[in-house]
């Protein structure tokens, strides 16, 4: 193979499991990354989309939504190593004149979602319900993130693939934060499922608040959220429920 793009999106995704074992996170992330893009600049590699993070990169915010330019101040090692990785990118860039993006993502959801890691909770979230379990929120439920939906974040793949843009971050989320809490009740509402949710420990290495601009994506790629959030729950709950009533 001889990729002029690469489309960088695997990854140790778990926030938690970055907390716990650092090492194996970076080994991952980094040093993953480091193997794939040293291969590909061998043979030809031009460009690289790369999927960063759009909330475990900034850390606790200041502004609400913040841009590209807030802090960087990660207090996770995966976010630690996502910022790692867009230097490495400058690098590359400067030394072997390979373009990227970064691409920010807040947290993406959507149908056939893995319900592993921190964006995994509404597919969690949605499992719990059809099974008919309480769901369990970690800390108080008022923590909030930035929800996008997965088909306005490949439309931002694809126009990061055909633009110019090049050496830069762009965040890509909704710019509207939702709080775990208000996420389970739009969900049972879906759902019609009357069980009120119940709470344990917040975990370690998780923000309060986390909601990102979009409007650099805009500007750089003509790109904006399309996905109300209500809608998109109703298409991934609707998934979900298909897929458990299919036949096995």
């Amino acid at each position: 193979a001889r990729p002029e793009i690469i489309f960088h999106l695997a990854a140790q995704m778990d926030v938690r499991r970055s907390v716990a074992d650092p090492a194996f996170d970076a080994q991952v992330n980094v040093v993953g990354f480091l193997n794939l893009i040293e291969a590909a600049r061998k043979y030809g590699l031009k460009r690289v989309i790369f999927s960063s993070t759009g909330g475990a990169i900034y850390g606790e915010q200041d502004e609400f939504p913040c841009t590209e330019d807030h802090p960087k101040r990660p207090v996770s090692p995966y976010g630690v190593a996502k910022l790692a990785t867009e230097a490495y990118l400058f690098f590359f860039k400067v030394e072997y004149n390979i373009d990227y993006l970064a691409l920010r993502f807040g947290n993406v959801y959507g149908p056939r979602q893995d319900p592993h890691g921190e964006a995994g909770v509404i597919s969690i979230f949605c499992g719990k319900i059809l099974d008919g379990q309480p769901v369990t929120i970690y800390g108080d439920g008022t923590q909030t993130r930035d929800y996008v939906y997965v088909g306005d974040v490949v439309r931002a793949v694809i126009a990061a693939s055909k633009s110019r843009a090049s050496g830069i971050a762009l965040n890509i989320g909704t710019g509207l934060e939702t709080n775990v809490n208000d996420l389970y009740s739009t969900l049972a509402s879906i759902a019609d499922f009357p069980t009120k949710a119940e709470h344990a420990a917040a975990r370690p290495g998780e923000q309060k608040r986390s909601v990102i601009s979009p409007a650099r994506a805009e500007k750089e790629l003509g790109w904006r959220p399309e996905k109300k959030l209500a809608e998109g729950l109703e298409e991934t709950y609707k998934y979900f429920k298909q897929q458990r009533d299919r036949p096995s």
